[in-house]
């Protein structure tokens, strides 16, 4: 046979690249979404203002003291009847201010004093997050716990865990010097916030439909 009829072997096809599948697709979507953490300021002390309700929350307060709890001082506190009297538009004005944190702290769920007022702070606080999200500002900043009187714990827990959350958030981008947030916050809530004083027992009348 002569030489130029002999063909020269074939060269083995290439394997086919495997198909990206769900998994990783997800898995990179999630890497190229994932947005890299602030570096933590160590000399930023966040202001944050506490709506808290005088049967459960502020009563707590008052018994992590007692127990020689430690939790940070940047912690302002508001007394309120009930956490049902905290409208939308006081905690956009403790954020308006410039707090950098701002937090309803209610009785717990089952276990309000006006039957349904804690229920309506969380609506409330929800939508305020909804809020923030919209005007370009973290949801994060504003929360709604809920604990009894006895969870002296539970509130040095929570004020400890929230503090460290806007201090990963950082500073109000809305902050105005000259302004104080815990001021700014009790006027706006008018007749509503009650004395801070100990052993003060003048209760707010709760509106209908607000905290029944």
């Amino acid at each position: 046979m002569a030489d130029a009829d002999v063909k020269a072997p074939e060269a083995p096809a290439a394997a086919a690249a495997p198909a990206p599948t769900a998994e990783a697709g997800a898995a990179g979507a999630e890497a190229a979404e994932e947005t890299p953490r602030k570096p933590v300021d160590p000399d930023f002390e966040p202001e944050i203002i506490v709506f808290a309700c005088h049967y459960c929350a502020y009563a707590a307060a008052d018994l992590a003291g007692s127990m020689r709890l430690q939790y940070p001082s940047n912690i302002r506190m508001i007394k309120l009847p009930c956490t049902g009297k905290l409208e939308v538009i006081h905690l956009l004005r403790a954020i308006e201010a410039g707090a950098d944190g701002v937090y309803a702290a209610g009785c717990l769920e089952g276990e309000c004093h006006y039957l349904k007022g804690n229920l309506w702070a969380r609506k409330r606080v929800n939508y305020v997050k909804t809020l923030l999200e919209e005007l370009g500002m973290e949801p994060e900043r504003v929360e709604m716990y809920n604990m009894s009187s006895a969870m002296g714990a539970k509130f040095a827990e929570v004020a400890t865990e929230f503090t460290n959350r806007i201090k990963e958030l950082g500073p109000n981008p809305v902050k105005r010097e000259g302004v104080n947030p815990h001021a700014a916050a009790r006027a706006a809530l008018g007749g509503v916030a009650m004395p801070d004083e100990a052993g003060s027992s003048t209760a707010v009348p709760v509106e209908e439909g607000h905290a029944e």
